[in-house]
């Protein structure tokens, strides 16, 4: 005669399900519709996916089977799906956005801990977006919860460099960024027909960053980055304003031309009042493949000087945080959309970015931007 399968073996096994875009517990968020278990040990489960057509289906299937599978006395699991109402789907929302019925931006909220870093640069190939993507991905391998803005709405390409290979999924309202590599992601490309252009003017930029940060459910991050475009014009301005506490990271080469125009990009941060938490400088040398001496194919020095010089215009020390060496990988991984610290991490830039990733993981977050909770006192 079979073992009896306990219910609350069931219920238990099913809150360690998460729900793979959200990432809370399925139980927690009303998606488990029904539970039937049969005398011979059969458990049927019936999930309410939010729209009808989520992508994640066969995730779900699997892991609930592996989590109900391990219950004892069960002799198999059955996943069906249900789709739900309306009204679960406003209750879902409100309660993803913490009791708000309206958006809002959860990272300029005081008692926000989310570390924002905008990764800024003066000129456009010197590989900020590739940086951006190792970093976010770096720092989910160190187990930090990160999420990724693809804030150059001219020029996208976190996506096909993270490799997100699915759109993202949409309640009413909210939007679920894809995951990849432990990263979530969003990306006006992901919603553009193919290869076409955006032709926007600056509200529209500004009104598509704000939804971004707003419409979409990011969940508890650890880390926020946002590959900004190159240059100090209306996006920069942007996350300034909706995103007051972010701090700026600015990625140069050691070329003339480029700390230039670098250090006029970190030096925006005078005007908009947000800190530099450093700077780095990408391919700062490339390895000769007969002697594996490095050449300075691009100069040599400009992340320090960058650093010096943005040290002294803003009146704060400003650390080069790290050299990333030239390497052809680094290119490829982002075409095939598998970064380097993943495909190679004992690489010289692999390693450079993984120590880069750690130094900003180990940041504290400050004061900025956050209530102290003191109350004036009225005399008199």
């Amino acid at each position: 005669m079979p073992a009896v399968v306990d219910r609350d073996s069931v219920d238990a096994a099913l809150a360690t399900v998460n729900d793979p875009e959200i990432r809370r517990p399925l139980t927690e968020i009303g998606m488990i519709k029904d539970v039937q278990i049969a005398d011979s040990g059969d458990v049927a489960v019936t999930v309410l996916l939010t729209v009808a057509g989520c992508p994640m289906r066969e995730t779900l299937i699997r892991d609930v089977q592996q989590a109900v599978g391990r219950v004892p006395g069960v002799a198999g699991v059955n996943v069906d799906f249900d789709v739900m109402t309306d009204e679960q789907r406003t209750e879902l929302r409100t309660q993803l956005r913490g009791g708000s019925p309206e958006p809002v931006i959860p990272f300029s909220q005081p008692g926000n801990l989310t570390r924002v870093y905008a990764v800024a640069s003066g000129k456009g190939g010197v590989g900020k977006s590739s940086v951006t993507v190792n970093l976010a991905v770096a720092m989910a391998q160190q187990g930090l919860r990160v999420g990724v803005v693809d804030a150059d709405i001219y020029g996208f390409s976190v996506p096909r460099m993270l490799g997100v290979d699915h759109a993202p999924t949409q309640v009413d309202n909210m939007i679920m960024p894809p995951q990849a590599n432990g990263v979530s992601v969003i990306s006006i490309g992901m919603f553009t027909p193919g290869n076409a252009p955006v032709v926007w003017r600056g509200p529209m930029l500004h009104r598509a960053l704000q939804q971004f940060l707003a419409d979409v459910y990011w969940g508890d991050l650890d880390v926020l980055l946002l590959d900004l475009p190159p240059g100090t014009g209306d996006v920069a301005i942007s996350i300034a304003q909706l995103l007051p506490s972010s701090e700026l990271i600015v990625v140069t080469t050691p070329q003339l031309a480029a700390r230039e125009v670098a250090e006029r990009a970190g030096a925006i941060a005078n005007q908009t009042h947000q800190q530099i938490v450093g700077v780095i400088e990408n391919m700062s040398s490339f390895p000769c493949p007969h002697c594996g001496e490095p050449i300075d194919i691009f100069g040599s020095g400009g992340g320090q000087a960058v650093a010096d010089s943005l040290t002294t215009s803003t009146g704060t020390r400003v650390p080069l945080l790290g050299q990333v060496p030239l390497d052809v990988r680094l290119r490829e991984g982002g075409d095939e959309g598998e970064p380097l610290v993943l495909a190679d991490p004992e690489s010289g830039a692999g390693k450079a970015l993984h120590e880069i990733a750690a130094k900003l993981a180990s940041r504290e977050r400050g004061l900025a931007g956050m209530s102290l909770g003191i109350t004036p006192v009225r005399k008199g």
